[in-house]
């Protein structure tokens, strides 16, 4: 009987994985499954996080529902090279609020041998896509689009509603300023 494998792992190389959706779709908690497990397996995990993102701790990357991980605060990609010593496995979470060369960091961390994980907003409050996550999710060999629940209808959620009356297109924060909704539900403010 053959075993079917829904995603072969890749032997002797490097790889891209990308976690994407909208607000409260578990992109973090994920993230964080993952890397839990590499740690049980022994693997070295490193994990970085934008400086702007400090909305639940300043050395740690946190879910909304409370889970954490020690991560490093870096405020421009090109950091990360210097630091992942000798790391297996990266972690790198809020990857939207990086610029475009978080995209040439990730691409070069794989051809290095390493497994990347990147969660990050596929789309801003208005539905556009966010920062460098479209080509983060071109270049990823898999990619992960976990879904939250509409706030109005209970329906799958991939929007970011946001519900205050800010126009900047980043705006740190959580259940204070987001809401997860539908297609159906959502709005540009």
């Amino acid at each position: 009987m053959v075993e079917f494998v829904p995603h072969p792992v890749p032997h002797n190389t490097g790889w891209i994985e990308v976690i994407s959706g909208c607000m409260f779709s578990g992109k973090t908690e994920e993230l964080i499954r993952r890397l839990r497990r590499a740690k049980f397996a022994k693997l070295k995990v490193i994990i970085f996080k934008p400086k702007i993102d400090d909305r639940y701790s300043k050395d740690e990357i946190v879910s909304h529902s409370e889970q954490a991980l020690p991560s490093t605060m870096i405020e421009k990609a090109e950091e990360i090279l210097a630091l992942i010593k000798d790391a297996d496995i990266i972690g790198i979470d809020e990857a939207q609020f990086f610029d475009d060369k978080i995209s040439n960091v990730v691409l070069k961390l794989a051809k290095m041998g390493k497994r990347v994980i990147v969660a990050g907003l596929d789309m801003d409050y208005k539905g556009e896509p966010f920062g460098p996550m479209p080509t983060l999710l071109a270049i990823a060999e898999y990619v992960t689009k976990p879904k939250a629940i509409c706030v109005v209808c209970g329906s799958p959620a991939t929007m970011t509603q946001r519900i205050t009356d800010s126009k900047a297109q980043v705006d740190v924060g959580a259940t204070d300023k987001y809401e997860a909704r539908c297609r159906k539900h959502h709005y540009i403010p």
